[in-house]
């Protein structure tokens, strides 16, 4: 795949310019957003994951059922739930979705999150866990014969799953983390590095650390690399700048007001947050558009750096990207339903286009050189 794009549904209307709104399930808006996904072009959207948002699996279901062609990234947290289980989860998912779900693993970087379900493993073990657990899913989605697994945080005896993947081998399996832990699972586990939307430096820095971790299983050629960002696009750059400032403005308010952010740490333990403020910390403008207005506001809470520009000027800014080795971009707005559209309509295709230009440049040099 030359280029992929993810977009995002949540159980409920909700950004850092919207106050939740509407019952914590509501079908009738997840529909719509996911259906807005597909009709835009989008390849996936991710289904999040917190210790207070509704159940992801019946989510991503219902969404399956809700479209034809737009494939899942169920974000899921070791640890909660058996390994073997979740491998049959995971599975059925794929075949209610005619091979269409990807599973998005996240350790979990706060100890306060992490404690609200039960947790009390330190950073450091959850990635531990997580390598084990791991382990145990992807046997369990592969074993043609039972078998045990004895290890440090799972014990199973003769475990054979009478459901597989559609996909072989199986399932895509991203990945978050910017620790040097998690870096060193990712290495081991990861078909799809994911980052959050940091600095052209910083992405290739942490895209060199993540396939020298890769390359001790000879896995380095293989993985691919995501970027979280949040593009603020209009006709021209000037409206596109006076459109980020305004979404500044109204989130001042809804972050003082919605549960989303007022249950966040001052000061937050993830590394990936600590390396968005270090980039806001630089300014509001990094590079050349990649904007951190919001980042600082919320204190990084996730993916929270934007691209502003007009589509043609974010288009460039994402094929910088992907010269660094980025092949998907998770993308969504703080209008969610509305960005969705709009996004499919002025700016998938133009990346689209300039990918598919440059690959076929690429391939013409490699002809003539042969």
């Amino acid at each position: 795949m030359s280029v992929e794009f993810i977009g995002y549904v949540s159980h409920q209307e909700s950004s850092e310019i919207r106050l939740p709104h509407g019952p914590a399930v509501n079908p009738p808006y997840i529909a719509a957003v996911a259906q807005a996904h597909e009709y835009g072009g989008f390849d996936r959207v991710l289904i999040a994951h917190s210790s207070a948002s509704p159940d992801g699996f019946q989510i991503a279901s219902f969404v399956a059922q809700q479209t034809k062609r737009l494939g899942i990234l169920l974000a899921h947290r070791p640890g909660f739930v058996a390994p073997t289980l979740a491998a049959r989860q995971l599975a059925t998912l794929d075949h209610f979705s005619a091979g269409r779900a990807a599973v998005h693993i996240i350790s979990g970087g706060d100890d306060v999150e992490q404690q609200r379900d039960g947790d009390f493993l330190t950073h450091d073990e959850r990635y531990q866990r997580t390598d084990e657990y791991l382990d145990v899913v992807k046997r369990a989605w592969t074993s043609d014969t039972p078998f045990d697994h004895t290890g440090t945080y799972y014990h199973v005896v003769g475990h054979r799953s009478q459901v597989r993947p559609l996909q072989q081998p199986h399932l895509p399996v991203y990945f978050g983390g910017s620790s040097d832990a998690a870096i060193a699972i990712a290495g081991k586990h990861a078909d799809v590095y994911a980052l959050w939307g940091e600095s052209l430096a910083q992405v290739a820095e942490t895209i060199a650390r993540v396939r020298a971790a890769a390359a001790v299983y000879g896995r380095d050629k293989h993985i691919r690399f995501s970027l979280s960002l949040r593009p603020i696009i209009a006709a021209n750059e000037e409206d596109a700048w006076a459109r980020a400032d305004s979404i500044l403005e109204r989130a001042k308010e809804v972050v003082t007001r919605s549960p989303n952010f007022t249950r966040r740490p001052k000061d937050p333990q993830n590394i990936g947050s600590q390396r968005l403020l270090a980039e806001a910390a630089k300014g509001t403008i990094v590079d050349t558009r990649l904007w951190t207005g919001i980042a600082a506001l919320t204190r990084a809470a996730g993916n929270s750096t934007a691209l502003v520009g007009t589509p043609q000027q974010v288009t460039d800014a994402l094929l910088e990207y992907r010269k660094l080795g980025v092949s998907t971009f998770l993308i969504r707005g703080f209008d969610p339903l509305e960005d969705a559209l709009a996004y499919g309509r002025d700016l998938l295709p133009l990346v689209r286009a300039a990918v598919a230009q440059a690959d076929a440049q690429v391939s013409s040099r490699e002809v003539a050189t042969a």
